[in-house]
């Protein structure tokens, strides 16, 4: 039992830091998942009140700085509202729409079109687009980073 829990919480790892690059993933809350998955079926004693406090800060951290870098990479690059909400379209659809190359065309194609939408300007529009890059590249590592920590954190927690 215990092999096949260290592989299920392995496997949610892998997910969740493919979901800080791909959205169409759970992202950090398969990372959250993979404790819950190890206090079921291994033990929930590790955790205390620290860890799930960290934790749980982390998820919260996640969820805000997802939306608010890509947010601030759009308007640091002139961008309105149209170009973030463009943007945030993009990068769910980008995937479907355009497969290989979704992922980084889909926000900078949101967002260009949002922004030209409002704006009719394609120097402006073109910039949205790049700023929305920046923020969709900056939010990915932001969110490495912090899913890295929660399982770092998880680590020394079944360690000690």
């Amino acid at each position: 039992m215990t092999v096949i829990a260290w592989i299920l919480i392995v496997a949610l790892f892998a997910v969740g830091l493919a979901g800080a690059i791909f959205p169409v993933l759970p992202g950090v809350l398969a990372i959250y998942a993979a404790f819950f998955v190890y206090g079921f079926m291994i033990r929930f004693s590790d955790f205390g009140f620290w860890f799930w406090l960290i934790q749980t800060t982390i998820v919260i951290v996640v969820f805000v700085a997802d939306y608010a870098i890509s947010a601030w990479g759009v308007k640091k690059f002139g961008g309105t509202r149209a170009s973030v909400i463009g943007s945030t379209i993009g990068i769910i659809l980008g995937p479907f729409v355009i497969p290989a190359f979704g992922l980084l065309l889909g926000p900078f194609l949101g967002a260009a079109i949002g922004e030209f939408i409002v704006v009719k300007d394609w120097n402006a529009a073109f910039k949205a687009g790049i700023g929305a890059l920046v923020g969709f590249f900056s939010s990915t590592a932001a969110k490495i980073v912090l899913q890295l920590v929660m399982i770092i954190v998880f680590i020394i927690a079944v360690i000690w």
